[in-house]
């Protein structure tokens, strides 16, 4: 009998604290709670390498930076679903890109969800930059999801 087979399933949720990052990380926790299956809630950073063509101060440290990240990951699930969380939330910060760090938990994930745009990017793009890449290459169903007035 394989592990999936025992564990509970899950959904890899993107989280970067935009407006869309934490309305999919609302509704794949709504999502988890009707399968009884667990989220992993992931924020990724790469450490930059180069700050508009300076070399970052001597003092920044990538590990300085990924737990600036995971700060701010335990930060936006505590806002957006509170100390009472309905499923488990297993929270996981991690260095790289964000769209390989997004695929490589998918791998045996029901689903990988994320908003449709992060920081960066236009407003007008229909998805990001990420999105897409994540969309053309995850070993899961890819769910993209906005804030809600972005719907009509």
């Amino acid at each position: 009998m394989s592990i999936n087979a025992t564990s509970a399933p899950r959904i890899v949720v993107g989280v970067d604290g935009s407006e869309p990052s934490k309305a999919a990380l609302r509704w794949t926790a709504d999502q988890a709670e009707l399968i009884d299956g667990v989220v992993d809630a992931t924020i990724a950073r790469e450490f930059p390498t180069s700050w508009y063509g300076l070399v970052p101060p001597a003092d920044t440290k990538p590990a300085d930076y990924q737990q600036q990240a995971r700060k701010l990951l335990d930060r936006v699930i505590d806002e957006v679903l509170g100390p009472e969380q309905p499923v488990e939330i297993r929270p996981r910060s991690a260095q790289g890109h964000p769209a390989a760090v997004l695929l490589d938990p998918a791998a045996g994930a029901r689903l990988l969800v994320m908003g449709d745009r992060g920081h960066g990017g236009f407003a007008e793009a229909l998805l990001g930059s990420i999105g897409q890449h994540c969309v053309q290459h995850a070993p899961c169903p890819v769910v993209v999801r906005g804030p809600r007035h972005h719907e009509k």
